[in-house]
């Protein structure tokens, strides 16, 4: 036995582990890097809508999607000339109240008074579908609707692209909506949230939820 030791390289050997470790904490390092830039290219494309239920209840739940529809309603009436993410947003704090007294409304009309409470700011987001369309975890503009106590299962979709008309059921997002990604990301990055097909993009896609979605909650609907 101390034959074999004395013609290991033991000196050999840790300057090999200590350039594994480099390298591997390189890789890491850019790997996180790519992350965050892409997820920072793909949050500045767009602009959510979140809903918040009081509660659990079939209730709540049944009233936060009637809430959902007047809103998006309204929504769908004013922002229809709107052709980027800015306008929708300047648009949505100039109607900030409006929002909030048609939320106000439909909650009175069946029933309850619980309170509104609506934002306009930058939240977390899990990963989330849109018929074709997949959006990664991250932080992302959105306009927050927080009924009564909020402590309810969230709600939420895309209003710029208007990704919250789609009938996720089909299966296929529009190419109008489409083509306003493709105009604010570029290849890869429209790729990412749109080809599921490519084994290389969907490693890459993994790679984004790996640094980014499991420090989202995956509650919602």
């Amino acid at each position: 036995m101390k034959k074999i030791l004395k013609f290991i390289n033991f000196g050999f050997i840790k300057r090999f582990l200590i350039v594994l470790i480099l390298f591997s904490f390189f890789i890491f390092i850019s790997a996180a890097s790519y992350v965050n830039a892409v997820s920072e290219d793909i949050a500045q494309s767009v602009f959510r809508l979140h809903v918040i239920a009081n509660s659990d209840s079939k209730e709540d739940q049944d009233l936060k999607y009637k809430v959902r529809d007047k809103v998006l309603e309204y929504m769908n009436e004013i922002s229809m000339a709107c052709s980027s993410k800015g306008e929708v947003i300047l648009l949505a704090k100039e109607h900030k109240e409006e929002f909030k007294k048609i939320a106000e409304d439909v909650i009175k009309e069946n029933g309850y008074d619980y309170t509104v409470n609506i934002s306009i700011g930058n939240f977390d987001f899990p990963t989330k579908t849109y018929g074709d369309i997949s959006l990664p975890a991250g932080e992302y503009d959105a306009l927050r609707i927080e009924i009564g106590e909020a402590k309810g299962q969230n709600w939420w979709c895309v209003m710029f692209p208007p990704l919250c008309f789609v009938d996720v059921t089909s299966g296929v997002v529009p190419d109008e909506s489409k083509e306003v990604m493709k105009e604010n990301l570029n290849d890869e990055e429209y790729n990412l949230i749109s080809d599921k097909e490519s084994s290389d993009i969907q490693f890459k896609f993994s790679l984004i939820e790996f640094f980014k979605g499991i420090t989202f909650a995956k509650t919602g609907d």
